[in-house]
């Protein structure tokens, strides 16, 4: 009840007072009502702040209007309601010490990776510093929490001979041309399920598709890819606008699982390790900066807002990287 009456305090001198001011009210206001005991008035609310559940959702809606996906909107809800669960206190009472402490015994109890504890505390950050912006708390608690340092694992990609297994393997036309747009344009398992067959350009040999934030990209893919694309849409007898269907009636648009599933059986049945959608758009990537294309123009060609992101994706030959030293700085 102090706390957020000091907290009330300190909300409504913001406009007042400026940051180093702040923090002094705030340390007179403590040491001033430290051993009063205060009591919420019979028959009136102790307080008019708005509960968790009711932040929580203003939180959502406005990661909603910034044009997050439904899948990212989803995952904030989840990771916040466990930390509701796990502090049960209003978060605009939630102190650093309370969200290290919860981080710290999260890790213990699930033995998660380093990285998934910087995924909670990105959340985290995101939610108090929205708090923050909207004066619903002084300062975000996580401020003062940095970023986990986890260590950096080289992840695998295709080799050549593995990218022809996966085709020869194929059974039907329609694996084939999705393997073939996936491993030439990069694109998400996401971005492909969406596109219809109107979207393709088989003249420029490039297509139009919705990215994250509803972000739309020109991506290109090969001659190859281009025959093979035909061939499956002629193969159709279905009136389905989608580029790719279920192989059975009534052939509905294919779903993100499917692909996964597909794709996974694939690799099983050839015994060529996990195969999974993700790896072709890190094949991708790597390849192009392996062979020189300039990582501006990778980042652009993956729909990537930043560009460490893209370099977290590829990966380049080391034996290109001692070549290059030999030509540049020898």
């Amino acid at each position: 009840m102090k706390d957020q009456l000091i907290s009330n305090i300190l909300r409504g001198m913001q406009s007042a007072l400026n940051n180093a001011q702040l923090l002094q009210l705030q340390s007179v206001l403590q040491e001033s009502l430290a051993r009063v005991v205060i009591t919420p008035s019979e028959g009136k609310a102790a307080t008019s702040e708005p509960s968790n559940e009711q932040l929580l959702t203003a939180f959502l809606d406005a990661k909603r209007v910034e044009g997050c996906s439904g899948k990212t909107v989803r995952y904030y809800e989840t990771t916040l309601r466990k930390l509701f669960a796990g502090l049960n206190m209003p978060m605009t009472q939630v102190k650093t010490e309370d969200l290290r402490t919860y981080l710290s015994d999260y890790r213990q109890r699930t033995d998660c990776s380093k990285a998934n504890i910087d995924n909670l505390r990105r959340i985290f950050s995101s939610f108090f510093s929205w708090l923050e912006d909207e004066d619903y708390i002084l300062k975000s608690p996580v401020r003062r929490i940095h970023k986990v340092k986890s260590e950096k694992q080289v992840k695998e990609t295709y080799t050549d001979e593995t990218l022809e297994a996966l085709r020869d393997g194929c059974t039907c036309l329609r694996d084939l041309a999705m393997i073939d747009l996936l491993a030439s344009t990069g694109i998400r398992v996401s971005e492909l399920v969406r596109l219809n067959r109107a979207d393709i350009d088989f003249e420029g040999r490039e297509c139009v598709v919705f990215g994250k934030g509803s972000k739309e990209r020109p991506v290109y893919f090969d001659a190859r890819t281009k025959v093979h694309l035909r061939n499956y849409l002629e193969s159709r007898s279905d009136d389905n606008p989608a580029l790719f269907v279920s192989l059975q009636n009534p052939h509905r648009r294919l779903e993100i699982s499917g692909v996964e599933i597909r794709v996974r059986q694939l690799g099983r049945r050839l015994e060529v390790g996990r195969v999974h959608p993700h790896k072709f758009r890190r094949t991708l990537a790597t390849r192009a900066i392996d062979k020189g294309m300039p990582v501006e123009q990778v980042q652009r060609l993956l729909g990537h807002s930043k560009i460490e992101t893209t370099m977290e994706y590829a990966m380049v030959d080391q034996s290109n990287v001692k070549l290059s030293h030999r030509k540049f700085l020898s």
